[in-house]
């Protein structure tokens, strides 16, 4: 059979289960029954929380009914303490669950008059604490739903337990009684009837055979062993109620067993087959006794309900007025006063339970409402007075007029005036002759409704003295201490005329037993200045009026502001009194009063127009250093100017105070700091600090202020606008178009700033004609090579350099031949006319078909023979002559992997086909019907290539003939020349040299060009190279920017 601490750890983990998770809450109390009843001590039952110290340090008492008393208390604390865990554990859980206000009623009330209920909060998880109350940490998201739960359960399961027990049913009292002595103490007025005298039905269940072994199950014997549990529990229960549940009253009495019991305990009790043979008489339950109730003696407050005293006017817990009228007088018999069911809360307006504190949507704590009126028996008014007579809830003042505002306070009334009842027409009543009757002697006056109306009376007076004071500018203090001290009619007329009289006097005083004492205690020596009459009026006061007193009170302040003031180090007491003397005894303008003298120096130093003090690093008063530089230089902190302090106090490193600090910004790591304030120059290898170095935005190169300018100065003067680029690693790559206009944007910035002014305009006068050389309209001289805007429609265009022509479309030297002809029919002119350009042949066509760069459009009447690298001397870009695609050493091309200074050349481009031999590039123009030249013109010199070509003469550059020798059938030119002016036919026409490929040109061009080179199922080496030959033609097209001169 499984131990009573299996059973409880069953039933635990069962109702764990049903409160953490969504479920029935008829689950939960039946495991909180459960556990309830499992005869295990407290201390052995509940692991979380310490049920047996919270009950011993809740229960107080002399006898049971206290004791009771006390653990009703403590169950109403721990109904709020389950409200709270429900509420963490719950799945909608409310807006502010994270918080616990100690200001809220209902938890002073409850909760915070407890021992205990702090430590409960805690298992919850309000760990933090806060100003105003508990809180869960920052770090912690969710609640831990299954610990809330665990401490949920034994909170309720404590809360049955003891509420079992103030009704006198718990099951194993016994356990408590050892906890709470008083429990079995009875009252000296209790009354024990001899029908619970009788022996417990409990006598018979299963833990009494646990806890009590040998004990007989006869009903004689086991008298004795229940005696305590009998007594702790009948004490509490009435003689007319049932002996076993003790709430309802006994329906019947069993004369077998002695005991009185109701109707459903009597079906369950006697339902054993060993208790069917009992019999039983039905008992009638007796009438009340006409007793007058205990309610009468005391009054629950409708705010936070704790009940006190008839004789407490205000709440002892929440300090509130007592809202309810008087309680009827002794000799009436009081009809019982309706109980409330049900109350509506004021915030959201949903109607709640009468038992519940908290609502159960906004979980607000209910507040004040007027509890219910207890019906009287209607008495005849007294001279028609009692109607309109009301009692103010707030100030008790007992008003007689139907007003509804209270005539003390001026606060509203709780219930609305009676309306005046309508007069009732006199009825016909016959005269009768009046009998002589004996004069009354004058009713006295009540001393209560005496008291009432003197005090309205003095207190209208006080509040409209007061109220005239305020209007001539009389504090209510004032007033006040004035009718205490003998203006009682003129309050504001005895201040201006008596009161600095009165002050004189006090600081007389206070002088007089200044030099009387000849010292203050603390060694503050006083008597050489006196009060000021602020400080002898706030004395005045304070002490009521009183002289003597206020004269002492003044001199207390004046030694207690002095100390403080000495604290802060002033030391002087003359100073200070002085001080407080000017300022009226006020701390902060005697502090300003003492300051204004330690500040003169430097509202003189911050006025001065004198430079500032440069700032001494070997001065000895280290914190004198780093306050000047904490004010001048702003450092974040005290520690940064003792870091910069100590680098400039290195003697082997030469730093200077502004390098340092700004090196001391950015970071406190010293190893850092000194990485920083030594870099090295790549160009002159000089030490610098790091705000000495500058860099370009292209690299990661930085050098010296001094390298940078000079470099940039000797680029502006002596070079091309495209040499301005990192002197170290010569970046950026100039041939590509966004990044030069991004670059020379940010390098123009740098320059402003390093560059003497006339460099400057000469570098922006350089970018301006870089930027121009990209108009459409910009056309090159191609006499003097000097460029300029043409926004004329003429082919004849004249320099305005050197005064010559030439055309604007062909850029050839202008002719007069060339007047109303196009360029093309001037070129054929030319070529049939001209013997000069005759005799020249395929050589002049070269020439007039020569470079034109890409950038600027400047022409080059040079071949393209030889190196396919061209550079213009114009705008320094790079290209190839053969198809003026750029060169440049970082590629856009996301495939590449060639490094260094390349271009990539389309498969028509000179730099390819100039390897084919010359019968296989006539063979390609012969497939397409194009015409060439093989004999040399009449009249040149044979044998001897005659193309203007630029050659490298040690340093420089020349343009000469080629005079390479020339072979039969090329025309006069040489190999070289020969293949360029094939190429230019074969480019002029655009013929795809692709058809004349062999297979291993072909699948190399295929890798180039990145076409796919998988063969196809059954395919052989023919079909291959034909497939992929087509696929080359359609989807790799010819150059683009290859010259098409015809």
């Amino acid at each position: 059979m499984a131990t009573w601490s299996d059973q409880l750890e069953e039933a635990r983990h069962q109702a764990e289960l049903s409160l953490s998770t969504p479920g029935s809450s008829q689950e939960v109390r039946a495991g909180v029954s459960t556990m309830a009843n499992i005869p295990l001590p407290p201390s052995t039952k509940y692991r979380y929380i310490a049920a047996e110290t919270m009950v011993r340090e809740n229960s107080g008492g002399r006898n049971r009914k206290e004791a009771l008393g006390s653990l009703q208390r403590l169950s109403t604390a721990l109904n709020i303490l389950e409200k709270y865990g429900s509420n963490l554990t719950s799945s909608n859980r409310p807006k502010y669950w994270r918080t616990v206000k100690h200001n809220n009623p209902v938890f002073r009330a409850t909760v915070d008059a407890i021992h205990g209920g702090r430590a409960v909060l805690c298992l919850y998880g309000y760990t933090n604490q806060q100003p105003d109350g508990l809180s869960f940490p920052d770090d912690i998201v969710e609640p831990d739903i299954a610990k809330v739960a665990s401490v949920t359960l034994e909170v309720m399961t404590l809360r049955m337990e003891l509420d079992s027990l103030i009704k006198g049913v718990h099951p194993h009292a016994e356990f408590f009684e050892r906890i709470i002595p008083s429990l079995t103490q009875k009252e000296d007025d209790e009354e024990i009837t001899s029908d619970s005298a009788g022996v417990s039905p409990l006598s018979d269940r299963a833990w009494e055979k646990q806890l009590l072994p040998t004990a007989s199950h006869s009903q004689s014997k086991d008298l004795p062993a229940f005696s305590s549990f009998t007594t702790a529990m009948h004490t509490a229960v009435s003689a007319d109620n049932c002996s076993i549940c003790g709430i309802f009253p006994a329906a019947s009495r069993c004369t077998t067993c002695a005991q009185r019991l109701c109707g459903e305990c009597d079906r369950l009790y006697h339902s054993n087959p060993a208790r069917a043979t009992h019999s039983r008489i039905s008992v009638v339950p007796a009438r009340p006794s006409k007793t007058h109730s205990a309610a009468l003696a005391t009054w629950q407050c409708s705010y936070c309900t704790t009940v006190n005293t008839l004789q407490q006017v205000l709440c002892e817990t929440c300090e509130r007025p007592r809202l309810a009228p008087a309680a009827p007088s002794v000799q009436e018999e009081p009809l019982q006063p309706p109980t409330i069911t049900e109350w509506q809360c004021k915030s959201c307006t949903v109607v709640n339970a009468s038992s519940s504190i908290l609502c159960e949507v906004c979980e607000r704590p209910r507040l004040a409402t007027r509890p219910p009126i207890t019906p009287s028996r209607p008495t005849p008014p007294t001279a028609g007075m009692l109607d309109s007579q009301w009692v103010c809830q707030f100030c008790t003042y007992a008003n007689h007029t139907p007003s509804s505002r209270c005539e003390m306070c001026d606060l509203p009334r709780s219930d609305p005036a009676p309306s005046p009842s309508k007069p009732l027409p006199p009825s016909p009543v016959k005269e009768f002759p009046s009998l002589p009757v004996k004069p009354r002697a004058p009713p006295t006056e009540d001393p209560e409704a005496k008291r009432q109306r003197l005090m309205q009376e003095e207190g209208l007076a006080l509040i409209q003295m007061i109220r005239e004071g305020e209007m001539k500018g009389v504090t209510p203090e004032e007033v006040y201490t004035s009718l205490q001290v003998g203006a009682s009619s003129a309050p504001c007329v005895w201040l201006r005329a008596e009161l600095p009289h009165r002050l004189d006097e006090i600081c007389a005083m206070a002088a007089s037993s200044q030099h009387s004492a000849g010292g203050g205690p603390d060694g503050l020596k006083g008597g050489a200045v006196p009060l000021s009459r602020a400080e002898a009026k706030h004395a005045w006061l304070t002490a009521g009026g009183d002289c003597e007193r206020a004269a002492r009170q003044a001199l207390r302040d004046r030694r207690a502001k002095v100390r403080e003031l000495a604290s802060l180090g002033y030391a002087d007491p003359a100073a200070c009194e002085e001080a407080l003397r000017q300022s009226g005894g006020e701390v902060r303008g005697a502090l300003v009063l003492l300051q204004r003298p330690l500040l003169e120096t430097f509202h003189k130093r911050m006025w001065s127009d004198e430079p500032e003090p440069p700032i001494d690093i070997n001065h000895p008063d280290k914190q004198h250093v780093c306050r000047r530089l904490l004010a001048v230089y702003d450092l974040p902190s005290w520690g940064r100017c003792e870091l910069v302090l100590s680098l400039l106090r290195d003697p082997t490193a030469p730093y200077t105070l502004e390098d340092v600090v700004q090196a001391v910004r950015e970071s406190h790591d010293r190893d850092f700091i000194r990485r920083v304030l030594t870099k090295e120059c790549p160009i002159c290898l000089s030490v610098f600090p790091h705000s000495k170095m500058q860099s370009l935005t292209s690299c990661q190169c930085s050098v010296c202020s001094g390298c940078f300018k000079q470099h940039f100065t000797i680029a502006v003067r002596d070079k091309h606008i495209r040499d301005m680029v990192c002197p170290v690693c010569w970046e950026p790559d100039i041939n590509d178009p966004e990044h030069l206009n991004s670059y020379f944007s940010t390098l123009d910035i740098q320059l402003r700033e390093c560059l003497e002014p006339e460099v400057y305009e000469l570098f922006h006068k350089k970018l301006t004609e870089q930027a121009l050389i990209k108009d459409p309209k910009f056309l090159w001289c191609s006499h003097c090579s000097y460029g300029f805007i043409y926004d004329g429609d003429q082919l004849k265009v004249t320099c305005l350099q050197c005064r010559n022509s030439f055309c604007a479309q062909c850029k050839k030297p202008w002719e007069a031949q060339h007047t109303g002809l196009s360029c093309e029919q001037f070129q054929l002119w030319k070529r049939e006319n001209d013997p000069e350009y005759q005799r020249q042949g395929l050589a002049g066509y070269l020439r007039d078909n020569g470079i034109t760069c890409p950038n600027c459009r400047f022409q080059y009447a040079l071949a393209r023979g030889g190196c396919m690298h061209f550079s213009c001397s114009q705008c320094r870009y790079q290209f190839c002559s053969g198809c003026n695609n750029p060169f440049h050493t970082t590629c856009a091309v996301a495939q590449c992997t060639v490094t260094g200074l390349h271009a990539h050349h389309p498969r028509d481009c000179l730099f390819y086909l100039r390897d084919w031999e010359p019968a296989r590039l006539q063979a390609l123009l012969q497939k397409y019907g194009v015409n060439y030249n093989t004999d040399p013109p009449p009249g040149t010199q044979t044998g001897v290539c005659g193309v203007i070509e630029q050659k490298d003469e040690g340093a420089r550059q020349t343009d000469s003939a080629c005079g390479a020798q020339s072979q039969p059938g090329q025309a006069g030119l040489c190999e070289k020349h020969y293949r360029e002016y094939l190429v230019s036919l074969i480019n002029g026409h655009s013929i795809d040299p692709a058809p004349l490929f062999t297979a291993n040109e072909l699948l190399l061009a295929c890798r180039r060009y990145q076409v796919e080179l998988s063969r196809g199922e059954g395919e052989d080496d023919r079909m291959h190279c034909t497939r992929l030959l087509k696929k080359l033609m359609e989807d790799v097209p010819l150059g683009d920017k290859v010259p098409r001169k015809k």
